[in-house]
């Protein structure tokens, strides 16, 4: 028997299969990307970011909910003048646009704050121990003066609300720490200092010697070599100040130092180079 010839396929019915193969592709690609993966990845579900800085921790749980969002405690920071849980940061900040059950980070105040060891302040000038007290965290409380010929404006004893406290100790962050400090005087009021035109730096150290406490700076952002322009309370004849008190001051920018020029030496001048071209 002879082999049946295979059928030819006409043209127009073989472009009509690969059109309909064509389309059934397109249609799962579509289906892909607008039905299914919108479905399993809440792409068309964004929500706005609330305000949860400056709520506790147990109020915000309410509100994330409310817009399918959850929340993950990042960080926590001590601030004495806010309540413990008391939310102080967020990201993403409030009002960004965001997908649902989105995880927003926040830091929140600590319960306690962190303990820290006190330094060893003792027979540190007054300068020193305050820069060594913010190096640790604590911060300057009162000055308290007593006569001491042999060891003028040194700590003669570290303070917490009125008692000794030994180098080593564990206090909280942020304690004020009171200095008691020898002068040749007591604490007798001294004559307020003119500070005009001293730089910043040079001031800080004179109010120290003094036992006196440089108050705030305006502008704070010009640095030790800023030029005092004024200061309160201002100087005059008489006027006095007690011991541990502040002086405040403003001060403008250093003045730029000018540049000299040294020209050389007459005899150092080089002699121009004889023309060698060959005539």
């Amino acid at each position: 028997m002879s082999a049946t010839p295979a059928r030819r396929v006409p043209l127009r019915e073989l472009f009509t299969h690969i059109g309909i193969m064509l389309f059934v592709v397109l249609l799962g690609v579509l289906g892909f990307f607008y039905i299914y993966l919108p479905s399993t990845t809440n792409h068309n579900d964004i929500v706005t970011v609330p305000k949860v800085t400056g709520l506790k921790l147990d109020e915000i749980e309410d509100l994330l909910d409310e817009q399918n969002l959850r929340y993950e405690v990042q960080d926590s920071d001590y601030v004495s003048k806010q309540p413990p849980l008391t939310v102080v940061d967020q990201f993403p900040k409030a009002g960004e646009r965001v997908k649902e059950d989105r995880k927003i980070f926040i830091t929140v105040v600590a319960q306690s704050p962190p303990m820290v060891e006190m330094p060893n302040l003792l027979d540190y000038s007054l300068r020193s121990a305050q820069e060594t007290l913010e190096d640790f965290g604590l911060t300057l409380g009162k000055l308290i003066f007593r006569p001491d010929t042999l060891r003028p404006n040194a700590v003669l004893a570290q303070q917490v609300r009125g008692r000794n406290v030994e180098p080593g100790t564990r206090v909280a962050r942020h304690t004020p720490v009171d200095l008691v400090l020898g002068s040749y005087d007591g604490d007798a009021p001294v004559a307020v200092p003119n500070l005009i035109g001293r730089t910043v730096g040079d001031a800080e150290s004179i109010l120290a010697g003094l036992g006196l406490l440089r108050g705030t700076v305006t502008p704070d952002t010009l640095g030790g070599n800023a030029v005092v322009s004024r200061q309160e309370p201002a100087f005059g004849q008489g006027k006095t100040i007690r011991k541990g008190e502040q002086v405040s001051l403003w001060a403008n920018p250093p003045k730029p130092r000018p540049v000299r020029v040294v020209a050389p030496p007459a005899d150092s001048a080089q002699p121009a180079p004889a023309d060698t071209t060959a005539q």
